[in-house]
């Protein structure tokens, strides 16, 4: 009688983990059939052009989805494809100081993604994405301040569109 529980008990478990398709601990579902995914260059179309910016988001975006699933990273034949460009890039004034001087400043970056899953056309996706960094106005964007500010956007925006195209649920 014990005996049948258990197993029961492990069949059912089995259902609820297995049975809906493969899942992982990070929300990612992944189908069976997809194994590779592929990032193609993401074009800098902002206003205001920040050399590099589009390698970093490229290599960001990938060692998030690498680190977050089981794919392989292919250079071609993905079968699943993010591509698109950076529409923007902004410095703005949040706040004012009583001399009318900024009392802290914005980064905005936006992107816009097209996602395409050659294994499950349905799941095609373009969207566009956009986070911020605050920082003090007296600070100026360079050295550390700017690192930190593209990493901590990065990082909202790579996981913001790994939950759209990936995250499903």
């Amino acid at each position: 009688m014990k005996k049948t529980i258990i197993y029961v008990s492990l069949f059912a478990f089995s259902f609820l983990l297995f049975g809906c398709g493969i899942y992982s601990f990070t929300g990612a579902s992944v189908p069976a059939n997809v194994k590779t995914y592929q990032v193609n260059r993401f074009e800098n179309n902002a206003l205001l052009v920040e050399p590099g910016l589009e390698r970093d988001f490229k290599l960001a975006l990938e060692d998030l989805i690498q680190n977050q699933t089981n794919l392989n990273l292919v250079q071609s034949n993905g079968d699943l494809v993010y591509e698109g460009e950076i529409t923007d890039y902004r410095i703005s004034p949040t706040t004012a100081t009583s001399q009318n001087t900024a009392a802290q400043n914005r980064l905005t970056i936006s992107v816009k993604v097209r996602f395409f899953n050659r294994k499950k056309e349905d799941d095609d996706l373009e969207q566009s994405f956009s986070f911020f960094y605050d920082y003090a106005g007296s600070a100026q964007l360079i050295g550390t301040t700017k690192a930190t500010a593209h990493e901590e956007i990065f990082e909202r925006l790579t996981q913001d569109i790994f939950n759209a195209t990936l995250a499903k649920w």
